[in-house]
């Protein structure tokens, strides 16, 4: 399941909408074959992967007891025994990340100094230019003659990056100069 496009779409739901919604989700859980379809794949003693959704991990623990709508299972890293639903249980080791929005820019541990990289100024023009300091939030650039500070998050690669280090970039096969 997508749950990048499910998130889209929600996210532009009424706050009634996502109730309704959570109220018909949660009917569908509590539906016996649900929770059948769990305890048939279960046994007490197994060990078992669960989604916690106060710390949005999965967390490692091992069935203790099955009861009829819930699993006891004691905490692996806390030692605590926790009352879980069975819906919680990851039995086809799932991908629990929820990407709702696609990564964007570069991360410090990508670029480094020399390297030539672009950005869109506040004026929305591309602007590359070569990597001179690497700072904790931003990168220091010299872009032509101007030294520009820019964020991680706003960084993207140049592919050619020989005509962007000699002012020029072309757009569909047109040089144009650089600002």
């Amino acid at each position: 399941m997508n749950f990048s496009d499910v998130l889209k779409a929600l996210n532009g739901a009424s706050a009634f909408e996502l109730y309704r919604m959570r109220a018909a989700i949660d009917r569908v859980l509590d539906e016996p074959r649900w929770m059948l379809a769990v305890q048939s794949r279960i046994q007490v003693g197994r060990a078992v992967e669960y989604f916690d959704p106060q710390s949005n991990t999965l967390r490692h623990g091992q069935v203790l007891e099955l009861r009829r709508k819930q699993a006891v299972v004691l905490d692996k890293d806390d030692g605590r025994r926790w009352l879980i639903s069975y819906a919680a249980i990851n039995l086809d080791g799932a991908d629990i990340q929820i990407r709702e929005k696609p990564k964007q820019g570069l991360g410090r541990n990508e670029v480094a100094v020399g390297e030539v990289v672009g950005f869109v100024d506040r004026n929305q023009h591309q602007r590359s230019g070569q990597i001179i300091r690497l700072n904790d939030k931003t990168v220091t650039l010299l872009c032509s003659t101007q030294q520009w500070r820019v964020a991680y998050s706003l960084l993207h690669r140049v592919v050619e990056s020989d005509a962007a280090e000699q002012g020029v970039i072309e757009l569909n096969g047109t040089a144009l100069p650089q600002d």
